[in-house]
């Protein structure tokens, strides 16, 4: 649906985003990840149309201009006038995307009861709170039924509840358009996406699906804790990589190869150490996603 390759944006002499390339399929979910600064906004403008790239090109649809109408498009910080009703709002939204009447009325309706604000459409946008005017920028973005919805840090400025709602709506979405969002928070990256690409100071650090990320960046640790204390006794093992001392009792444990684990348990049995856990330490998506943008 979506490739973008060699996408580089250039104010003066501060380069924003640098040689970005990345593809988006029919009914993906992506996610653009990164920290405040590192050029997730303006690749989203590029793509959406707002600016104009300084090099590289973007191809929608097979095609090499983007086309608004196949687009659904929310700011981070949408704006909406505050005189107006919901339902006056899109009707005037699904105009501007060239809808006829009976097609725009009918779609009004169907997006707002989507988004949970049926029984508000006709309350005026002024006092509506901040989760209400992120389901009504949801609505006006899907009103034309695109074929790719881009969302700017669409939970970001949001509270837990309507954090949940709106990522809730996303998940539905996704079974019917591919979506590219961006955010700075693991967590909901983790609860919708399929494919994440990493960004820092406006270059690529990574892309793929999250599994491959916790797989390309794990670094097998093991958790052993025993009743006596392991302090003296563990170093001296030449099959240990790395060792951390969680207590005198509890370390985390990385071998120089995968015999490594056997040769600890046939020690602790040989040396009569009594075990109360050993297991595989999880790897988190947070840990993973710091060790590549700190690479």
């Amino acid at each position: 649906m979506l490739t973008v390759h060699q996408l580089t944006k250039k104010y003066k002499n501060q380069l924003a985003v640098e040689g970005l390339s990345f593809t988006i399929a029919n009914n993906q979910c992506v996610a653009l990840l990164g920290p405040n600064g590192s050029g997730k906004t303006t690749t989203l403008n590029m793509l959406s149309g707002l600016l104009r790239p300084t090099t590289g090109t973007i191809q929608f649809l097979g095609k090499p201009d983007i086309n608004r109408l196949e687009l659904g498009y929310l700011p981070q910080y949408p704006a909406f006038p505050p005189w107006m009703t919901a339902i006056e709002y899109l009707h005037f939204v699904g105009k501007l995307s060239g809808l006829a009447k009976k097609k725009r009325q009918q779609n009004s309706e169907e997006m707002l009861a989507f988004v949970g604000l049926e029984k508000a459409k006709g309350k005026r946008i002024g006092g509506f709170s901040g989760g209400m005017k992120q389901r009504l920028g949801l609505a006006q973005a899907m009103i034309h039924e695109p074929k790719l919805l881009i969302l700017d840090e669409p939970v970001s400025a949001l509270d837990p509840e309507g954090r949940r709602d709106v990522l809730e709506i996303m998940q539905e979405l996704k079974k019917s358009m591919a979506i590219l969002f961006s955010t700075h928070v693991l967590h909901d990256a983790e609860q919708v996406c399929d494919h994440i690409v990493m960004l820092k100071d406006g270059r690529m650090k990574w892309s793929g699906s999250l599994v491959d990320l916790r797989h390309t960046q794990q670094t097998e640790t093991f958790a052993l804790e025993v009743a006596e204390k392991l302090t003296e006794w563990l170093p001296s093992k030449s099959y240990i990589r790395d060792l951390r001392f969680l207590s005198p009792y509890a370390a985390e444990i990385t071998f120089n190869h995968d015999e490594g684990r056997n040769l600890l348990l046939a020690d602790c049995l040989k040396d009569r150490f009594t075990i109360v856990r050993f297991e595989q330490k999880s790897y988190s998506l947070e840990e993973a996603y710091m060790e590549v943008v700190n690479q």
